[in-house]
């Protein structure tokens, strides 16, 4: 008898030990696979500016994770990228090119052909080649040249739309469950920028005449698009223009009388005090071909857009 009741005392102390071993193992184990269950079929997608991943993160909300690896300083049109960044670009499910030349590291590395997109070829026709090249410094991207093709093809709301357009079908491809979620959020995303691009029609229409100087030759597709008289010099906002560019811009003036100067960026002080003894307010348009430090994409857009009006007024 004491030799069985020595078995049977440890039966139920041994299954309450499995028992609780389980339950440990279940509440261990339920987050881990919850969280993989919602982020597992997450796109990953690499873009080459920051319009392209704004376009993405507005057409494919959380099923997909866009990463724009530029720096912050400096034009994302000159940048190169690292080894590890490249690396990390091959991983994506999904890689997003501006075409138009943008991005020239893109050619001259190896990535999957499968998995690249380029945003502006349904309309290689529309595209516009620059008239001269200009090499010349800009800011901590060295050296470069303005040649070939323009790139801003964004600045065209129009064509913005369709580069768009293109974002949601290869997101459709890549994801076609969630194909009816994308086109409705392609759908939001074309409405704000076609507002755009009828707000800067309506702009420009109060006076096409009105004669503009650019302060850098990116605006080609906005000029095109909206009917602007628009010249260009090679100015950097952040750099006071040489004797020469100011000799330059004063035989510009003399054939195309400009009221306004285009900048990019928020000039330095000295430029705008010049060129205001010389007739010449300045504005800011900003390409937002990085990230911008306030606003997003549609806001910053929006902005130029106001602050493009007083150079329209009669």
């Amino acid at each position: 008898m004491n030799k069985r009741s020595e078995f049977q005392n440890p039966k139920p102390k041994i299954r309450t030990v499995f028992f609780c071993m389980a339950c440990v193992i279940i509440a261990c184990s339920s987050p881990i696979a919850a969280a993989d269950n919602g982020t597992s079929d997450k796109l990953t997608v690499y873009v080459v500016n920051y319009p392209l991943k704004y376009f993405a993160e507005r057409i494919a909300g959380d099923h997909a994770r866009v990463v724009f690896p530029a720096p912050s300083e400096g034009d994302p049109a000159y940048w190169m990228p690292d080894a590890v960044t490249i690396a990390a670009y091959q991983k994506a499910d999904l890689i997003l090119r501006n075409g138009a030349n943008y991005a020239k590291w893109v050619s001259k590395v190896s990535l999957p052909r499968s998995k690249m997109v380029d945003t502006s070829a349904k309309f290689k026709d529309r595209l516009i080649t620059a008239e001269e090249v200009v090499t010349h410094s800009h800011g901590a991207a060295g050296a470069h040249a303005h040649e070939s093709l323009a790139f801003t093809t964004w600045l065209d709301f129009d064509l913005a739309a369709k580069q768009a357009g293109v974002v949601m079908a290869a997101l459709s491809r890549k994801k076609p469950a969630a194909k009816d979620f994308f086109k409705k959020n392609y759908t939001a995303l074309e409405n704000d920028l076609l507002a755009i691009d009828d707000e800067m029609k309506r702009i420009a229409a109060k006076n096409l005449l009105s004669p503009l100087v650019a302060s850098h030759p990116v605006y080609d597709y906005l000029s095109r698009r909206y009917g602007l008289n628009m010249k260009s010099v090679h100015w950097e906002p952040d750099e006071f223009p040489s004797a020469a560019q100011w000799s330059e811009l004063r035989a510009m003036l003399k054939k195309h009388p400009a009221k306004w100067m285009i900048w990019e960026q928020e000039p330095m002080k000295a430029s705008a005090a010049r060129l205001k003894a010389m007739g010449v307010d300045s504005l800011v348009f900003d390409p937002c071909g990085n990230i911008p430090d306030q606003g997003d994409f549609l806001s910053v857009m929006r902005r130029n857009g106001k602050n493009l009006k007083p150079a329209f007024q009669q």
